[in-house]
């Protein structure tokens, strides 16, 4: 059977809330400390720990601080930098054990008074590992040149490392954007800060391991209020995790404070083929991942399900939408296709047709899930010369359908095994 994986962020969603969960279904510790160490960072060590979020219990996973073995962290270079820096790499306020709730303290107020030290996590004693690696210091900032580096020589497979080195520099396109610059100009403090970097490889490493053929993920609550960055006071969401957000469902929740970090939303939209209410499956296994704070009435954790799916479910709901074409030069046609299929799009294709006044055109086929259609419509009507487009509702039938891996003489390949 198909493997489903379901990301419920209904309180939002961040790198290590990701990471919690993952480790919650079962990813072991050792082997995500083993691919962290992999990185040759330096870093005091990464735990995790069961907590109480609202009643809900979850794992909580942490990138401990230098200083916890008295370890005095370098100043980073370029103190200016992007809206990231409100994630708190400045050191203020941290709990007594130096734990840092990076990237991530998902709930934090932003304004360097993080409190870290009273976010009443109810402890029940369990699970508590660190690991100890080695080189840059947590609170230094890479450059995408260091960080596809250390990628390059981790414990991710081929296919992992070209996908996390690709988040990575949509990260740093995203706050490029934000400021008006050449990617190659931005101060990489959230690509480049060692809470990311950990975030994302092991992200990257644990669904991996988890090795579902399709995830879904709810639309995501964002969270209300503002956020203090060096640039200024902004709305919730922050300038970069909006520009991730693009075409995405998302909504604006009644807790006034950030839930959703720039590298959560990363995550959630590199791996996501579809947004919308949890597909029909079989559950098999729920993890909890726990945000920083304990909020009354509001549990505040990422929950990831993972199950079957069921082959005895009716076929899938799915939207074709199309416009024929008879006066657009035809080179536009191929971007047209690459942007059709970045705004969700299941399949595209071309096919002649012949028009009205007796003129060759163009019918342009888009298969979407349904939650999709008008981020397709919008890219039909901005990126060619159409003034219409026409829909309708209809039901396929898929086989199950798996992708492998094999090493062959000739190097790794992969194949896919579909089957009735």
């Amino acid at each position: 059977m198909a493997r489903i994986a379901y990301f419920d962020c209904f309180s939002g969603v961040s790198g290590d809330m990701m990471l919690g969960a993952l480790l919650d279904l079962g990813l072991p510790l050792p082997d995500l400390q083993a691919a962290l160490g992999s990185l040759a960072l330096e870093f005091e060590g990464v735990t995790a720990e069961r907590v109480l979020r609202s009643g809900v219990s979850a794992t909580k996973f942490r990138l401990r601080d230098h200083t916890a073995a008295g370890i005095a962290a370098p100043a980073s270079r370029e103190p200016h930098g992007t809206d990231a820096d409100r994630h708190g790499h400045d050191s203020h306020g941290h709990s007594p054990d130096h734990d840092h709730a990076h990237d991530h303290d998902h709930a934090h107020d932003h304004d360097h008074s993080h409190d870290h030290g009273h976010h009443h996590d109810h402890h029940t004693g369990a699970r508590q590992t660190a690991v100890h690696v080695h080189t840059q210091a947590r609170h230094g900032h890479h450059s995408l040149k260091d960080i596809a580096a250390a990628v390059e020589r981790c414990a991710l497979s081929r296919d992992g490392k070209d996908r996390a080195i690709q988040m990575f520099r949509r990260l740093a396109e995203a706050e490029a954007a934000v400021h008006d610059m050449p990617v190659e100009r931005v101060h990489l403090h959230e690509v480049g800060a060692l809470d990311s970097i950990v975030d994302i490889v092991g992200a990257v490493f644990g669904l991996e391991w988890l090795a579902a053929s399709r995830v879904v993920a709810s639309p995501l609550n964002l969270g209300s209020g503002v956020v203090e960055c060096d640039h200024g006071t902004f709305p919730v969401p922050a300038p970069a995790t909006a520009r991730l957000l693009e075409g995405v469902p998302a909504y604006a929740g009644a807790i006034a404070t950030e839930l959703t970090t720039p590298t959560g939303a990363l995550l959630v939209t590199s791996y996501a083929q579809s947004f919308g209410p949890l597909p029909l499956m079989r559950i098999d296994r729920i993890g909890y991942g726990a945000g920083d704070k304990d909020f009354k009435r509001h549990p505040n954790v990422f929950r990831l399900l993972v199950g079957e799916a069921d082959t005895d479910a009716a076929a899938e709901p799915i939207v074709t939408v199309e416009c024929e074409i008879d006066d657009m030069n035809p080179q536009l046609f191929g971007p047209l296709m690459d942007r059709l299929y970045a705004a969700g799009a299941l399949d595209v294709f071309y096919a002649p047709v012949q028009m009205k006044k007796n003129r060759p055109g163009t019918l342009v086929t888009v298969i979407v899930r349904p939650e999709r259609r008008d981020a397709i419509s919008g890219v039909l009507f901005a990126e060619t010369t159409t003034i219409g487009v026409r829909y309708r509702e209809m039901l396929r039938e898929c086989l199950e359908r798996e992708i492998h891996a094999v090493d062959t003489a000739a190097g790794r390949i992969r194949f896919k095994i579909a089957r009735r």
